[in-house]
């Protein structure tokens, strides 16, 4: 397949997302939000549209311009029938692109910490089947978009996943993050680290990074794997 995806600041880029995708014969193609890139004319030319994360929030429209034109290019992927993954910022504009509410989340979450699957999302093809520790860095959440299944919560924040059928998938948590990854956006990020219920030091994030990254890599190709299909 033809994958396109789109980055919105430099340290954050596909991750373990990349390998899995050119090990499986597929192309990739991005776009440099941050670089002022050009969007793709809408969606004929990629069958799969992945969503990174940011820093900025949904509706920064005014600091960010690029962002109406990408959700306006969001929306034309989901009414192809295209395949949309979201991580984090991704899953919050494509929520809000399918008329859900992007907002500020009670706690920040920094760290690993656990999603559990909830019985609503039982029947979906993205269902979890266990309790999964998976690494998080977000302030705001979303509502669930109308007619999604919704996947899984954690303590800190009840909407972390949700599905439209098998061609539509958003994640609030970092699947895709290394302990590299982690470590270099804790480093430009450092300021993130301020002290909150839901966020653990570097020194833990990073052994913890040891002790769950093989589990969350396992889910990450699991879900992949469904959105392939």
């Amino acid at each position: 397949m033809k994958i396109h995806w789109l980055q919105h600041v430099s340290f954050e880029g596909l991750g373990l997302i990349e390998g899995w995708l050119l090990e499986r014969g597929h192309t990739l193609s991005r776009t440099r939000l941050f670089e002022n890139e050009p969007l793709p004319q809408g969606p004929d030319g990629f069958d799969w549209l992945i969503v990174m994360g940011g820093p900025m929030n949904a509706y920064q429209h005014r600091d960010y311009p690029w962002l109406p034109a990408e959700k306006q290019l969001i929306g034309q992927a989901i009414s192809a029938g295209k395949r949309v993954l979201g991580v984090c910022l991704g899953a919050q504009l494509i929520a809000d692109v399918l008329g859900a509410k992007v907002y500020q989340n009670h706690h920040r979450e920094l760290g690993w910490f656990p999603v559990r699957p909830v019985p609503e999302g039982a029947s979906s093809p993205f269902a979890l089947s266990r309790e999964t520790f998976v690494m998080h860095w977000h302030g705001d959440t979303f509502s669930l978009p109308p007619g999604s299944a919704w996947l899984c919560r954690s303590e800190g924040c009840a909407n972390q996943a949700y599905a439209i059928g098998s061609r539509v998938l958003g994640l609030q948590f970092h699947l895709e993050m290394s302990r590299a990854d982690i470590g270099r956006a804790l480093e430009i990020c450092a300021e993130d680290l301020m002290p909150g219920r839901f966020i653990q030091p570097i020194y833990k994030i990073d052994a913890q990074a040891i002790e769950y990254g093989p589990e969350a890599a396992a889910l990450l190709d699991h879900l992949l794997t469904v959105q392939a299909s």
